[in-house]
């Protein structure tokens, strides 16, 4: 056993029971990290601050499909037995709503300031693989160029990740198609696998082995390590949703007058959930906002989506006017265009746009049916 302080190496793997991953939350509170974990809530697994293993969603999965998403209750105690629910890391490292600068009224005028605050400290619980993908996404556009966000970068060079490999799939997954997931490679702090009574940890950092060697772990033995490995292959044996992503890029730029996209755009209600439970979509908006007295004002940024109407209002016009190119937008931007921008896919294939759509389209098969010819009139 170990509990002295020290470095268990990136890669090392460990064992805790169960009952004892308090102790790894009750360290990340003493080294003030607000910890952030999934609880259940209106009926759905979120992601909210937690204190304590008994606010996780033990015995809890969830099943999903295009439209539906029900909470059910499993067999055993299992405490990261689900998939992912509507909510993303995203809120906590790009806040929905962000105090920029603030202005107030002086005898000598407007007196301007930006608003600095000091990043909270958090400790996410329960990432898994295709979120720790979408972070990644996320740091190429917010920190990987040469306009660096402030408010993301500080948010995220003090997030500490924990993430949690999955052992089962929902019918919506689909990251073996984006290369993502469901086993956690990259990205992480510490990398938890859930076996019945017990967790290995894999060291992903220099900073997650620290923490770890400040636990009392046991040693692996082989059978647990290849009942870890098991328990990740079944992630993988239940993803049956699939999108070929050959050349992606060019097969949906070539294909804007595709009929698929009137189609689509009739069923679509543009009501932005897919974009809102997205964890990589970016898309914001600025207004000022005074309070009653107009003595003080605030630039605020909140998060919009290319679904609003608005949100392509320029000089006087909407320059996408009908759902079906907003649609068209929001499909070729994640899958294309993203790629010229950042390097890489906007999306992850973690289903939650198909999960949370309420009339349930399926962006693997739109990406399908574009890959058609369409039929001659």
């Amino acid at each position: 056993m170990t509990a002295d302080p020290g470095l268990i190496p990136i890669g090392g793997e460990r064992r805790i029971p169960s009952d004892r991953l308090q102790d790894l939350i009750d360290l990340l509170r003493q080294d003030d990290y607000s910890v952030v974990g999934p609880t259940v809530d209106q009926e759905a697994i979120v992601y909210d601050e937690v204190t304590s293993v008994d606010q996780l969603p033990r015995g809890w999965t969830d099943e999903q499909g295009p439209g539906t998403y029900r909470l059910a209750r499993r067999e055993d105690d299992a405490l990261f037995g689900y998939v992912v629910g509507p909510h993303s890391w995203k809120k906590y490292l790009f806040p929905p709503l962000s105090t920029l600068s603030a202005a107030d009224r002086t005898e000598q005028g407007w007196e301007m300031r930006r608003v600095e605050e000091a990043p909270p400290k958090y400790a996410f619980l329960g990432v898994r693989a295709c979120e720790l993908a979408a972070i990644a996404v996320q740091d190429r556009v917010f920190a990987g160029g040469p306009y660096v966000d402030p408010i993301y970068s500080g948010r995220r060079q003090s997030a500490f990740l924990i993430a949690v490999n999955c052992t089962q799939a929902a019918s919506t997954c689909f990251c073996t198609s984006m290369r993502t997931g469901p086993r956690c490679c990259t990205g992480f702090d510490l990398a938890l696998t859930e076996l019945p009574g017990e967790f290995v940890i894999e060291v992903g950092s220099d900073r997650g082995g620290t923490l770890l060697a400040r636990l009392t772990t046991d040693a692996c033995s082989a059978r647990t390590l290849a009942a870890a490995e098991a328990a990740r292959q079944q992630a993988v044996d239940q993803i049956t949703r699939r999108m070929d992503t050959t050349d992606i890029r060019n097969v949906l730029l070539t294909q804007l007058e595709h009929p698929r996209w009137q189609e689509t755009g009739e069923r679509c209600l543009s009501c932005t959930n897919c974009t809102m439970v997205c964890p990589t979509c970016f898309c914001s908006t600025v207004e000022e906002v005074a309070d009653l007295k107009t003595e003080h004002v605030e630039r605020q940024r909140r998060w919009d989506s290319c679904f609003n109407p608005e949100f392509s209002y320029v000089h006087g016009g909407l320059v996408r006017n009908d759902i079906r190119s907003r649609y068209r937008q929001w499909l070729t931007h994640k899958l294309a265009s993203w790629q010229d921008q950042f390097g890489t896919s906007g999306c992850v294939g973690c289903g939650r746009c198909i999960t949370w759509c309420p009339v349930g389209i399926d962006l693997t098969e739109e990406v399908a049916a574009l890959r058609e010819k369409p039929a001659c009139p």
